[in-house]
C-alpha cells in the first residue's frame, strides 16, 4: 500500500494538532510548579495526570488506528474495545459497543480492527455536537463485518467526506476535514473489506465495514 506525501503530512498534522492541547496542558502543570508552588501544587499535579493520560490514551489509539500494530497480527478484539472506550470517553461521543458486536470470524481477519477503529476516529469527527454510536454485529449468508448506528445533532457527513471514504477525490483536494475519512477508506481497500454508508437524515448515519466469508468465497 502507497500513500501520497500529500497524505502523510495531512495525517501528521492532525496527529499533531491531536496532542498539543495535552501535552501543552502538562507544560502549563509544570510551570505553575515552578511559578507559583505551595497552594497549587495539587491542582497542578491532577492538572499534569490527567492531561499525561490523555495523550497516552490517544497514542495509544494512533498506534492501532494508523501503524503497523493494527497491520501485521489480529489485535484482540477486548484490547481494541478498551482503546476507543478510552479515547471516547473524554469527547462528546457516547459509544455502546456489546460484547458480541464484532463477530469472531471477521476479528480474526488481519486489519479489520484496524479500520473499525478508523471508523469510530471518524464517527467522533462527525459528531461535533455530541451524540451515540452503536456498535452492531452484521452477519449474513455472504458477508459478515459489523455496523455503527450513529445519531446526533447536524452529523457532518458532506459529500466531500463521503467521496473522500469512497477515494473518489484528488489527492490535492483533501483537507484536514476530509484526510480521516479517505484514509479510512484507504485501509479498507488494502485489507480487501467493503464499506456502505447511508444517511437517512440530518441526525442518522449508518456506516458498515463487512468482510467475505471464507466460505462463501471459495
Amino acid at each position: 500500500m502507497q500513500i501520497d506525501i500529500r497524505v502523510l503530512e495531512l495525517l501528521s498534522s492532525k496527529i499533531c494538532h491531536d496532542l498539543v492541547s495535552p501535552v501543552s496542558a502538562i507544560n502549563n502543570g509544570v510551570e505553575l510548579i515552578e511559578d507559583i508552588g505551595g497552594s497549587v501544587i495539587d491542582e497542578a499535579m491532577k492538572l499534569i495526570s490527567d492531561s499525561a493520560g490523555n495523550a497516552s490514551r490517544r497514542l495509544r489509539l494512533f498506534r492501532m488506528a494508523y501503524g503497523r500494530a493494527g497491520s501485521e497480527g489480529v489485535i484482540p478484539v477486548k484490547e481494541v474495545r478498551q482503546t476507543a472506550e478510552q479515547y471516547l470517553a473524554h469527547s462528546k461521543t457516547r459509544m455502546t459497543w456489546a460484547d458480541n458486536a464484532i463477530p469472531d470470524a471477521a476479528a480474526e481477519n488481519k486489519g479489520f480492527l484496524k479500520v473499525v477503529l478508523n471508523l469510530l476516529m471518524l464517527v467522533d469527527e462527525l459528531l461535533p455536537y455530541g451524540g451515540e454510536v452503536i456498535v452492531n454485529p452484521t452477519d449474513t449468508l455472504d458477508l459478515m463485518g459489523c455496523s455503527l448506528s450513529i445519531t446526533g445533532k447536524s452529523i457532518t457527513y458532506t459529500p466531500q467526506i463521503h467521496d473522500a471514504l469512497y477515494q473518489q477525490v484528488a489527492i490535492d483536494d483533501l483537507t484536514p476535514r476530509t484526510v480521516q475519512a479517505y484514509v479510512t477508506g484507504i485501509f479498507a481497500t488494502h485489507f480487501g473489506f467493503s464499506l456502505a454508508s447511508n444517511k437517512a437524515a440530518d441526525d442518522k448515519l449508518d456506516l458498515s465495514l463487512s468482510c467475505i466469508r471464507l466460505a462463501a468465497a471459495s
